[in-house]
């Protein structure tokens, strides 16, 4: 099995956390990482509403939330967990984090804002 591998905090570049964030499904698979603090088996992510993201897909969408360095993936047995980098990310792009996913909670209403999806679990 290859190795994840995880950009170092000095090698993130925010276009790459951008495109990360700027799909819908990605960012509210981040947000969900956040609100859970690890999130020890992806397919418990694979349902978001009433929509079901086919396994392939799934895994995409961790890929690059993992290579943007949003997420650090760990492999234990069979099981990925995931947990955020946010504290991370923050301090290297004070703000960035927070701006997006309270425009996503704006759109949505009563999506958590950032400064509650930042305290931990």
């Amino acid at each position: 099995m290859r190795p994840l591998s995880h950009p170092p905090i000095e090698d993130l570049r925010p276009e790459a956390i951008l495109h990360a964030l700027s799909d819908p499904i990605r960012a509210a698979i981040f947000a969900k990482i956040m609100q859970a603090g690890c999130v020890e088996a992806c397919s418990a992510l694979s349902a978001l509403g009433d929509r079901v993201i086919p396994k392939s897909s799934l895994s995409n969408h961790f890929k690059v939330l993992r290579e943007a360095g949003l997420i650090r993936s760990e492999r234990h047995g069979v099981e990925v967990r995931n947990h955020s980098r946010w504290a991370e990310v923050e301090a290297r792009f004070p703000g960035l984090l927070s701006g997006i996913i309270n425009a996503y909670a704006s759109d949505a209403g009563s999506a958590p804002r950032a400064a509650e999806m930042a305290r931990p679990a």
